[in-house]
């Protein structure tokens, strides 16, 4: 099979189900494949990827990529919105925008929000016992998908009652997570952005007239007392970004570690024995699996990766997910062991766009392992999972388990 045959397999079911042995090939044959029909640049080694995401030169793609890319954008209120939010700009106007959230994940912040994520984690939990009593119950949908919500909610600031509605318009609004999206992800996507703007402008509004420990309060403060420059859609904006990252990645993380788990008997049993390795299991998770296999970057001038020469403009794809097992950097990389020495990869990316909610996203996956393994000692899968349509995310859409295996 050629580079280009190895890496279309990657777009197909099988492939999605496990692209790892393609990704492997690449690495072996074209680390730095060029693929004409996609027209970029596919890194699949640890060492190229890390390079050009800690490169500041390497940019991501932002409004004028979009312009360019995107017939009509103007009429995506989507793309207006995510084109112009920190995942989306580089320099100092991302500086701008990452500066107003910094506050919201310090790690006295996150450290507070601890005790409610295990209150939540054991909420959802009583949720999935009573579901999947004298049977199985979806844990994806019961457990991994509202637990980021909520989590999330509470660091906003959307009060309980609301954040059921936000399952929906979370899964609608992450189709900008795509690396392709159709005319009906965009439609999807414009009508999420549209109803979670006008949730969030409302939010800021109250929480104008009642402050309370929150993002959405520290927004307001920061903003009336001149430390932020953001206009109020901005603000808007920001919590609208908040929730999307927060929500979507997060969800795979904690599908994608118990069904690690539950399909490595031995480790899981380590893990049952000596609690303290959840946080290793969550690590090695990520790096085995990562939620989010791949990202893009733009050359800002002519630049060299790996021995080779890029034009300025040239599309540079990461595969994280095939970095994270390259055995240059992980030994015996497709073993999921929750003692390896060093599980550090790139699942969270590198460099300055760093995920921000790496650290809230862990101890979720860390309070869930510890109570949901403590809670069900015969938990077991009961049925295939199933994964959500797409290239831009690994993440279970149903996983069937059934508590007494």
């Amino acid at each position: 099979m050629d580079a280009e045959s190895t890496l279309f397999s990657i777009f197909t079911p099988e492939g999605r189900e496990n692209p790892y042995p393609a990704f492997a090939r690449l690495r072996a044959d074209a680390p730095l494949y060029y693929s004409a029909k996609i027209g970029s640049h596919f890194l699949t080694r640890y060492s190229d990827c890390q390079a050009v995401l800690q490169n500041p030169d390497f940019l991501v793609p932002d409004l004028q990529w979009c312009a360019r890319e995107v017939p009509q954008w103007q009429d995506h209120p989507a793309a207006e919105f995510f084109y112009n939010s920190m995942l989306a700009t580089d320099g100092a106007a991302h500086e701008r925008l990452r500066r107003l959230v910094v506050r919201g994940f310090s790690a006295r912040r996150v450290a507070a929000l601890g005790e409610r994520v295990e209150q939540l984690t054991t909420e959802l939990l009583d949720g999935f016992a009573e579901a999947a009593a004298g049977g199985s119950a979806d844990f994806q949908q019961l457990v991994a998908l509202p637990l980021p919500i909520a989590v999330v909610g509470e660091l906003i600031g959307v009060p309980r009652a609301d954040q059921g509605r936000f399952h929906r318009l979370g899964e609608d609004a992450e189709r900008l997570l795509e690396p392709v999206r159709s005319p009906a992800d965009w439609a999807r996507a414009d009508r999420a952005v549209l109803e979670l703007r006008a949730y969030f402008a409302d939010l800021l509004r109250e929480r104008r007239a009642r402050p309370a420990d929150d993002l959405a309060s520290t927004l307001v403060a920061q903003h009336t007392a001149g430390g932020s420059d953001l206009a109020e859609h901005e603000l808007a904006d920001t919590l609208l970004l908040v929730f999307l990252a927060g929500f979507a990645t997060t969800a795979g993380l904690l599908g994608l570690t118990v069904f690690a788990l539950l399909t490595h008997p031995d480790e899981l049993a380590l893990v049952r024995l000596r609690p303290e390795l959840a946080p290793a299991a969550v690590e090695e998770s990520l790096r085995w699996d990562t939620p989010v296999p791949m990202t893009e970057r733009i050359a800002a001038k002519e630049l060299r990766v790996g021995g080779v020469l890029l034009p300025a403009g040239a599309s540079v794809i990461t595969v994280l997910a095939a970095a994270n097992r390259d055995p240059d950097r992980h030994p015996d990389p497709d073993t999921f062991s929750v003692r390896r020495r060093d599980p550090g990869g790139l699942s969270f990316s590198a460099g300055a766009h760093y995920c921000l909610g790496a650290a809230l996203g862990r101890r979720e996956g860390v309070a869930l392992v510890r109570q949901l393994f403590d809670r069900f000692p015969g938990l077991a899968l009961a049925g295939p999972p199933t994964r959500r349509p797409g290239d831009g995310l690994r993440v279970f859409e149903h996983l069937p388990l059934a508590t007494t295996g």
